[in-house]
């Protein structure tokens, strides 16, 4: 058997790696809580795909305190993803890769996702033909945008991040059309719309640049606050904040929930909240905060509470129970995310042919004005599928974890 010479310089560097390994270890409450969020965000999926109303939950002029609880709760998911796709970037420089490296994995993971948004996903949507800037759209670009950003010192980062979040809503006035010619680029930078690609189609464009690039910038300085000591400590202090400064700016009502989705048809959640009849429908008013684009208000009463639940989750174990569940699906995302869009879509379908309803061209359409009359079903038959299409998950994403820990040296792994 031939043996293998390493120079002294290459095991410094591998012992120093191994070293920087074991005193960084992976932090086991950052992938429960992303877990957490994938649960969750089925729910809104099966939402989509199986409901019998024809109205979305933030118009106030229909919705209901459950209706609007079951979509709210699914806010916090896209904000969480971002965050967290920052964070591990950076944790992973603790264990031993470069700048350079994480740069070039964010470059490449970026397009490999643009790349999966318009064949894979966007397929599992509707089962025909069609494109649409999602969320793993978004993800991928605000990568690729990373991938310059990581070079500049953490600081820079930050205030790059958090100026463009606390800020972006500034922007909402500018009309796309004051662009001329190139007012699609301004819908791919802030305001939603429809970006003309042919005669026949436009793109919709839900998710933009600005402040999603800030969301993520904000993860990756944050991660260097997890290797402190004292992190709970900061973690807990930065998440309360954050939630307080949504009560604050949300009562004041003057700045912070946004007006740039309008163009795009999404008014229900924009502007200023007021008093409505009921309790229950002023509380909604209050809660109604902008996704398209993510409004201040909107990022401050997600990542806040998120960030907090991070600093009670600290150290946590996830050996068993619901923690090892929610562990099993946060180390693996992406397959998760891929794998339940196609088994909701189907079990959509599967429920339509058993109560003998209408579908749509052999699959559903997960877009409530395309939706036959007469297709789909209430809340709590969502609630069921949603939490069927979590259990007939868990096996799959588990087996796919333990492979790729099993094979941690094939690096292609990483973009799955």
């Amino acid at each position: 058997m031939a043996s293998v010479v390493s120079s002294p310089a290459a095991t410094f560097v591998s012992t120093r790696t191994r070293a920087i390994s074991a005193q960084v270890p992976r932090l086991i409450s950052v992938d429960v809580l992303r877990g957490l969020v994938m649960v969750i965000m089925a729910l809104d999926h099966a939402r989509d795909f199986m409901t019998n109303l024809r109205f979305a939950p933030e118009e106030m002029a229909h919705t209901y305190g459950a209706l609007f609880f079951t979509r709210f709760i699914t806010h916090y998911c896209a904000p969480v993803f971002a965050f967290l796709a920052g964070t591990g970037a950076f944790l992973a420089t603790s264990r031993g890769k470069s700048i350079q490296q994480v740069s070039w994995f964010f470059f490449t993971r970026g397009w490999w996702l643009v790349f999966l948004e318009f064949t894979v996903v966007d397929f599992g949507w509707g089962f025909v033909p069609w494109a649409h800037a999602g969320v793993i759209w978004i993800l991928g670009w605000s990568m690729v945008a990373m991938a310059l950003i990581v070079r500049l010192p953490v600081r820079w980062i930050a205030a790059l991040g958090l100026v463009m979040v606390a800020t972006h809503n500034l922007l909402d006035a500018i009309n796309p059309a004051s662009f001329g010619k190139f007012y699609w680029l301004w819908m791919l930078l802030h305001s939603p719309g429809y970006v003309p690609i042919t005669a026949h189609f436009s793109l919709p464009v839900r998710y933009v640049l600005i402040p999603w690039v800030g969301v993520m910038a904000l993860g990756f300085a944050f991660g260097k606050l997890l290797l402190r000591p004292d992190r709970r400590q900061w973690i807990l202090t930065l998440g309360i904040s954050a939630t307080l400064l949504f009560f604050v700016l949300r009562g004041i009502n003057l700045y912070g929930n946004g007006i740039a989705g309008l163009p795009f048809g999404y008014p229900r959640s924009a502007g200023p909240w007021s008093v409505q009849p009921t309790l229950s429908l002023t509380l909604i008013s209050f809660f109604n905060v902008l996704k398209y684009p993510p409004s201040l208000d909107y990022l401050l009463i997600t990542l806040g509470p998120t960030l907090t639940l991070l600093g009670l989750l600290d150290r946590v174990k996830a050996e068993r129970g619901l923690g090892r569940i929610l562990l099993v699906y946060g180390r693996v995302p992406l397959l998760y995310y891929v794998l339940h869009i196609y088994l909701i879509h189907i079990m959509a379908i599967m429920a339509a042919l058993y109560y003998h309803q209408p579908i749509f061209q052999g699959s559903v359409i997960a877009d409530l004005s395309h939706k036959p009359v007469g297709y789909g079903h209430g809340l709590p038959f969502i609630y069921a599928m949603w939490i069927l299409a979590v259990a007939i998950l868990y096996l799959p994403c588990r087996w796919f974890m333990e492979f790729r820990s099993r094979h941690r040296d094939w690096t292609w792994l990483s973009y799955l």
